[in-house]
């Protein structure tokens, strides 16, 4: 089966309403940390407790995803997804409020902490649900399986495309207020139209049929959690160095644009990734993407203008989304079918405590030594990526031969949403 006709039958197994929801949902997510940066930057004139405000988002947010995931999979998607989005748009309108009003920082910092442990995790929760929509294609499942973390992949960059540029369009025009409020009013209503999507029912219906048995954390899925974390570093430090050097050069509302040139060549070869050969496994995509990381992060140590920086980074995102791709995927084989969304959470969680980590010790780094002290924590960030996934590459090899992706999973839920 093609890429192309492999994309068609996924997108016609979900319905195009599912597609749209599901994409605007994790846009909040997206918007919330580069305008809380933003907003709080702003209001306080320190860039330590801009990212400090970002950080405590994220790591609040990290620390709530995989509680919400675990929850998710015993009474299913629906409610949990319902009351955290209805809860994170209220969190994110007081914490404007709050700001604006001129609060103090760690008044308003524990507000963004609030606001980033209600946000629900809507990408990957949205991963655990290809696989019972797949369920009854036959050999073509795997396959499916594929496209539909391709996907998922591209869909999560092209929201830190869009996200990051919302944010800077709207601080340009109005200001980083109004940004953040966007994005409540969006958690709000994709949020909550994700949650009473049909498919949120087909999660807890597999939930139902299998037994939460086997080991989570395994020595794989620790491997994979360290490769998320990294890749959270490289986010948040690459965010915080780009916007003190577009704050430098006396344009700081385009800090956003520039952050989201990361994700275009992302989404790119994040959809590519379903035309990759199967032999090329993703043990293998993992290693390749790193060594790309390592090489490609090292240009911003000399970055000095803004037109450099944008293409540093735009050729830098290339790699982003089939390194986090064969992430996912390998993760969704590691462990017990009953505990994907547990899983898959956690993994998102861990991103958002490397970018909280990232943001914040960038952040001081900027303080003391301007951009090039937040773009070295990205160069690190991605060496280590590096050197993790050739240390793995006998054990990811050994788990992805005997992974899950060859077949329905047992007890999967008969149907499909119409």
């Amino acid at each position: 089966m093609s890429p192309l006709a492999s994309y068609r039958r996924l997108f016609s197994l979900a319905g195009p309403r599912y597609v749209l929801v599901a994409f605007v949902g994790r846009l909040p997510l997206a918007m919330s940390q580069m305008g809380t940066l933003l907003l709080v930057a702003g209001t306080t004139g320190s860039y330590a407790l801009g990212g400090g405000a970002a950080g405590a988002l994220a790591v609040a947010n990290a620390v709530g995803a995989p509680v919400a995931g675990s929850l998710a999979d015993r009474i299913g998607q629906r409610p949990v997804v319902l009351v955290q989005s209805l809860a994170g748009g209220a969190a994110l309108l007081a914490l404007v409020a709050l700001a604006v009003s001129g609060r103090s920082p760690a008044v308003v910092i524990t507000a963004a902490a609030v606001a980033g442990a209600a946000m629900p995790q809507i990408g990957p929760l949205a991963r655990v649900r290809w696989r019972p929509l797949t369920r009854g294609q036959g050999a073509a499942q795997p396959r499916l399986m594929e496209t539909a973390f391709s996907y998922e992949g591209a869909a999560d960059e092209a929201s830190f495309v869009l996200g990051p540029a919302l944010i800077g369009v709207l601080v340009v025009l109005v200001s980083p207020a109004l940004a953040v409020s966007v994005a409540a009013v969006l958690l709000l209503a994709f949020g909550t139209a994700f949650a009473l999507h049909p498919t949120a029912t087909l999660a807890h219906a597999h939930r139902s049929t299998a037994a939460a048995t086997g080991r989570l954390l395994t020595a794989a899925f620790g491997v994979l959690l360290g490769a998320q974390l990294l890749i959270g570093v490289l986010f948040g430090s690459i965010q915080t160095g780009t916007t003190v050097l577009t704050t430098a050069a006396g344009q700081p509302g385009i800090a956003g644009l520039v952050h989201a040139s990361l994700g275009v060549g992302s989404v790119l070869a994040g959809l590519a990734v379903a035309g990759l050969p199967v032999r090329f496994g993703f043990p293998s995509r993992v290693l390749v993407a790193a060594l790309g990381l390592a090489v490609l992060t090292t240009p911003l140590l000399v970055t000095d203008s803004v037109p450099r920086l944008f293409a540093v980074v735009l050729v830098l995102g290339f790699v982003i989304a089939p390194y986090m791709i064969s992430v996912f995927v390998l993760g969704e084989r590691v462990v017990p079918a009953s505990r994907v969304g547990t899983a898959m959470t956690l993994l998102a969680a861990v991103t958002g405590v490397g970018y909280a980590l990232g943001s914040a010790v960038a952040g001081r780094l900027a303080d003391a030594h301007g951009h090039p002290g937040a773009f070295a924590v990205t160069v690190a960030a991605g060496s280590l990526a590096a050197l993790l996934a050739l240390a793995a590459q006998p054990l990811l090899r050994r788990v992805s031969a005997t992974g899950r992706m060859s077949g329905d999973d047992a007890g999967a839920v008969e149907g499909a949403p119409a």
